[in-house]
């Protein structure tokens, strides 16, 4: 059962991977996915200005005061996205939704509530076609609290074993319990892990994050100006017509943001970042570009104050699809240990 988060690509090197096969799922599966997501007011509000949703009750505080419900209530097709993507994880290896038999929303989901996702497997379809089995879900969607307050009935295609477009009979995956999918909670769900514990980390160990990150100009604008960069080659488009020599480029520190939070699938159990060294940027990256990162922990050692944590410094390199080195840091960063932190109070 390939229930692994990563395959082995080389000697101590190993690529990230998602997702259950049709293989490997089992009827009455019971996974609760991790994270959740907070949802905002601000969140809110900004779906229904793009779509313009005219139904006030999600955006006029006012009106939505005199209502029964006393706030805003989230968008309806918002909250659904959040919860069908909130467990992408596990069903990462899907080809397609091919239907949504209903959506019942049970509860109302105000702003500054936390949305979580759990999936339980309703039915089986092998069926004739050889890259994909059917999967029904019934994904129920609940808040902090622990209520219901949607539910999902839906059927996916799921790709078999060896048929995803990622899959790959040199990379086998990396079957060793650190690097588990899940562990078991003692109702018998499954509960999505969320990256390495200190005592997981190897020096010299080499971790491939993936999937990667496609990065567009609008984006690198949107950054610069939320950051009150002045320099205009981020966001003066006439400047950059004015200037031909002064080609488009992707805003710096966005770039850094990017990589760093690509290694987060692995690296999910810090408790801080202690600090950068050593920042390259070799090249910029053009907006369109699609930028890759991999990780090599370089040393492990035992926090001297905090006996639930400890230390680990890595190498970090960022690269676009061609394969340039786009940028490469160090990064000191402080990690729970095992059977430590809030998980287990938090429902992780």
């Amino acid at each position: 059962m390939s229930k692994f988060g990563y395959v082995r690509v080389g000697p101590r090197r190993y690529r990230e991977r998602f997702g259950l096969s049709f293989e490997d799922v089992e009827l009455g599966m019971r996974i609760r996915h991790r994270p959740g997501v907070d949802v905002s007011q601000q969140d809110n509000r900004d779906d229904s200005v793009e779509l313009l949703n005219n139904a006030h009750l999600h955006y006029d505080s006012q009106y939505a005061a005199h209502t029964e419900w006393c706030h805003p209530l989230s968008v309806s097709t918002m909250t659904v996205q959040r919860f069908l993507a909130l467990v992408s994880r596990s069903w990462y290896r899907r080809r397609a939704i091919i239907g949504i038999d209903s959506i019942a929303l049970t509860r109302p989901v105000i702003g500054d509530d936390t949305l979580y996702s759990e999936s339980t497997v309703t039915a089986l379809d092998g069926g004739a076609d050889p890259d994909v089995g059917l999967v029904c879900l019934d994904i129920a969607g609940k808040n902090r609290q622990g209520d219901t307050v949607a539910r999902i009935s839906c059927t996916y295609e799921i790709y078999r074993r060896g048929r995803h477009p990622e899959d790959d009979p040199q990379a086998p995956p990396a079957e060793e319990e650190r690097f588990s999918l899940y562990h078991m909670a003692a109702d018998g769900a499954l509960v999505e892990q969320t990256g390495l514990v200190f005592e997981d980390l190897a020096p010299e160990e080499t971790f491939v994050h993936w999937p990667g990150r496609t990065v567009r100009a609008d984006e690198s604008r949107r950054q610069a100006l939320r950051s009150l960069e002045i320099n205009p080659r981020w966001h003066d488009e006439a400047y950059l017509r004015k200037y031909v020599q002064i080609k488009p480029a992707i805003y710096e520190p966005l770039v850094i943001g990017i990589v760093t939070a690509l290694t987060t699938r692995t690296f999910g159990r810090v408790v801080a970042n202690l600090g950068w060294t050593d920042i390259v940027l070799p090249r910029p990256v053009r907006p369109g570009e699609t930028i890759y990162a991999e990780s090599t922990v370089r040393t492990v050692r035992a926090s001297n104050s905090r006996p639930d944590q400890g230390i680990a410094t890595v190498e970090t390199r960022g690269f676009v699809e061609n394969g340039d080195l786009v940028c490469r840091y160090q990064r000191a960063l402080l990690i729970y240990r095992r059977e430590a932190g809030p998980y287990r109070d938090a429902g992780y």
